[in-house]
């Protein structure tokens, strides 16, 4: 159960969006919302929403390719505030992450010692 305010985790869920997509602009300018939105399992309407955001924000320009006759297609380029906040939330993510394994570490070796008790009690009750 968690104890965090449902705020607080779309606030958190928003930061992540921000940063997944910061990422792989960065790594592929050129890559589309709608296939964006595919690969992060989000609706086409939260990535363009999230993009407007971003444009907003200073953290990325778009740019029309002027030689293509699809003239809807975009790259997408980080400004140089763009890259320090992807920085940042990069940081950010590596560090909630962390605390999440860390976490998850002390939950299994819990679940190990469970099964451990649980097992032995079985082996008890069989040999008696």
């Amino acid at each position: 159960m968690s104890l965090v305010s449902p705020p607080h985790k779309l606030a958190g869920f928003q930061q992540e969006i921000q940063f997944e997509v910061l990422r792989r602009l960065h790594q592929t300018p050129e890559i589309s919302q709608r296939i964006l939105a595919k690969e992060l399992g989000i609706s086409l309407g939260s990535i363009n929403f999230c993009f407007k955001a971003l444009v907003d924000k200073g953290w990325v320009k778009m740019h029309n390719f002027s030689q293509s006759k699809n003239k809807l297609r975009y790259a997408y380029l980080l400004t140089p505030v763009g890259v320090a906040q992807k920085s940042k939330l990069t940081t950010e993510f590596l560090r909630r992450k962390v605390v999440e394994y860390e976490a998850l570490q002390v939950e299994i070796e819990e679940l190990k010692s469970e099964l451990s008790v649980a097992l032995s009690q079985a082996e008890g009750r069989r040999g008696r």
